[in-house]
């Protein structure tokens, strides 16, 4: 009997929490090369793939109270950053110099130059409170030079109280010859997330903490850690966006932070900001989890949230070692 009523009270306890999780549901608007992840019929983040833009990224993503978290363009300051999103200098065997398409923004125009170029959906599902995207993208010199080719997975997973998680590895696979990276040490992430002014340290008074405790660009810019988080005040709701690096990456590796906004994990020495070369046929990867929260880092929970995610509490992606050259 005793046995019969713990079975009867587990199911309604699962039941209890799925009534409460959000669902999500997906909405793919081919006209404006938009796909939208709602939760409960809200806008949680959309991944943009407009044809004439230098890359695809993600915008907005969207706090538990509807506020934006990210921005798309500041116009007379880094008008190449684009909320979140993933490049890098690399120049083909043979070519001569090396393509940024970081700063593909300057040099794709009239649909020539460098660029990243969104290929084609590989997943695309929603049930429950849960999401499956998947996306391949060319890293193209020109429209018949291709560099690098790209595959995304993403899950994406509604939690409680509007707050949510996306897991996301990016993969880059050298196919047409050997790569050389020639990222700018001072300036490069993998990948970066620029924060909306509102959440900033600089321009709205918003919080920067990193792992290991450090505070603003000056206690987390080039330190090591597995998480730095963004968090803000904002009409009495204090919401934050927490950026995780998967342990499958290489640790320890430092962070790229500024207090103005962009933020974004490195990759472990030495390829952190030097040469290094991707041989014909070999993979690149890194995973990263982006968790949207209520209160400030202590009170969302991150590092307790980032030990579920390493731990596969919160992993939602198939587990596997990365591809190291």
């Amino acid at each position: 009997m005793r046995e019969r009523r713990l079975g009867i009270a587990a199911a309604l306890l699962a039941a209890s929490v799925l009534a409460s999780a959000a669902q999500v549901e997906l909405k793919r608007d081919d006209a404006k090369h938009q796909l939208a992840v709602l939760a409960d019929g809200k806008v949680a983040l959309v991944y943009n793939f407009e044809p004439e833009s230098f890359l695809p990224y993600f915008y907005p993503l969207n706090s538990p109270s509807g506020k934006e978290l990210t921005v798309k363009l500041v116009a007379k300051e880094f008008p190449h950053h684009r909320t979140f999103w993933f490049a890098d200098t690399v120049q083909l065997e043979g070519e001569k110099g090396a393509a940024s398409f970081y700063n593909a923004y300057y040099s794709f125009k009239d649909g020539k130059g460098p660029r990243i170029r969104h290929a084609k959906s590989t997943a695309e599902k929603a049930e429950g409170n849960a999401a499956t995207l998947g996306m391949e993208l060319l890293w193209e010199l020109a429209a018949d030079k291709p560099v690098l080719r790209e595959v995304r997975d993403a899950r994406f997973l509604a939690l409680e109280n509007g707050e949510w998680f996306l897991d996301i590895r990016f993969t880059v696979t050298a196919e047409w010859g050997d790569v050389h990276f020639r990222s700018d040490a001072a300036h490069y992430a993998w990948p970066y997330i620029r924060i909306h002014p509102q959440f900033s340290v600089r321009d709205g008074g918003g919080v920067l903490v990193n792992s290991e405790g450090g505070l603003k660009q000056a206690g987390t810019h080039g330190k090591v850690a597995t998480w730095c988080d963004y968090t803000n005040t904002i009409e009495g709701k204090t919401e934050g966006l927490a950026f995780f690096s998967h342990a499958e990456n290489e640790h320890p590796h430092t962070w790229l932070t500024r207090d103005y906004g962009t933020f974004g994990p490195r990759r472990a020495d030495p390829k952190n900001g030097k040469p290094f070369t991707l041989k014909k046929g070999e993979s690149l990867t890194m995973r990263v989890g982006v968790l949207v929260h209520n209160g400030d880092a202590k009170e969302g929970k991150v590092a307790e949230r980032y030990e579920d995610y390493v731990k596969g509490k919160l992993s939602l992606l198939p587990e596997r070692a990365q591809a190291r050259p």
